[in-house]
């Protein structure tokens, strides 16, 4: 079964933010995660949910999804994160 990172992002420095998105680059590349969806057009269609900007990274499983947190690229990612964005993340089992 594969696996998904599914993120929210609310970007509050996007000049900071910028280090993170090259340290999250680095991380998906040494991991192979498969990038479905990093930003772009998004509407809600139903609910009260409010997301900003979205990222889908595949996996070939879940534990190979969850391990992406803790990669040392993520880590540093993280890190330059920090006060740059406010993060909403899901690992979930896909089909």
């Amino acid at each position: 079964m594969s696996g998904y990172i599914i993120a929210n992002v609310q970007v509050t420095n996007p000049v900071q933010y910028e280090e993170y998105k090259k340290w999250s680059t680095a991380a998906m590349q040494v991991t192979g995660a498969e990038v479905c969806v990093r930003g772009g057009k998004l509407e809600v269609l139903e609910g009260d949910w409010a997301p900003e900007r979205m990222v889908i990274l595949k996996f070939p499983t879940f534990e190979a999804a969850k391990a992406f947190y803790d990669v040392p690229e993520y880590l540093k990612a993280r890190e330059a994160r920090a006060g740059a964005a406010i993060m909403r993340m899901v690992v979930v089992e896909g089909l």
